[in-house]
């Protein structure tokens, strides 16, 4: 997926990166482009800053989708699909977000138009959804966290 290459080239991890891996890559690059390192130049530290953005969505979306992580979620997400019904989605390029009863949210990516266009023509959009996309596609956890 285009989107997950993206992101391993801005960390510069390849798809044998362990969740430690992507640890310790991600705090080296941001020792080096922390924008507090770059005092004596605005423009210098303007630039961190927008490195420092970049690095830090990168590593936060390849944690998001890492094996290790949905094993580590699984039971939760299986809880969230098996139990939980859909209240609300929407599809954009190929990405669909579903949003729980349970206010859980999940992005699902490489999900087809004519799946989507499946989904909405459902007559049980639950029954269909976990029939064909919640153990099909990558996914990940988009809930925010309340209270915390």
């Amino acid at each position: 997926m285009k989107r997950i290459e993206r992101h391993r080239a801005i960390l510069g991890v390849d798809d044998k990166a362990t969740l430690g891996d992507l640890k310790k890559v991600y705090r080296k690059i941001m020792m080096e482009w922390h924008p507090d390192k770059f005092q004596d130049s605005d423009e210098a530290k303007k630039d961190a800053e927008v490195k420092s953005a970049k690095l830090i969505a990168s590593y936060h979306f390849l944690v998001s989708v890492h094996p290790e992580t949905h094993e580590a979620t699984k039971d939760a997400y299986n809880a969230t699909t098996s139990e939980a019904s859909i209240n609300d989605f929407e599809f954009k390029s190929e990405i669909l977000r579903v949003e729980f009863s349970d206010g859980s949210e999940y992005e699902y990516y490489g999900v087809p138009k004519a799946i989507y266009v499946k989904l909405v023509n459902a007559d049980t959009p639950d029954r269909f959804a976990r029939r064909h996309i919640y153990n099909t596609y990558l996914y990940r956890s988009t809930s925010k966290i309340v209270g915390g």
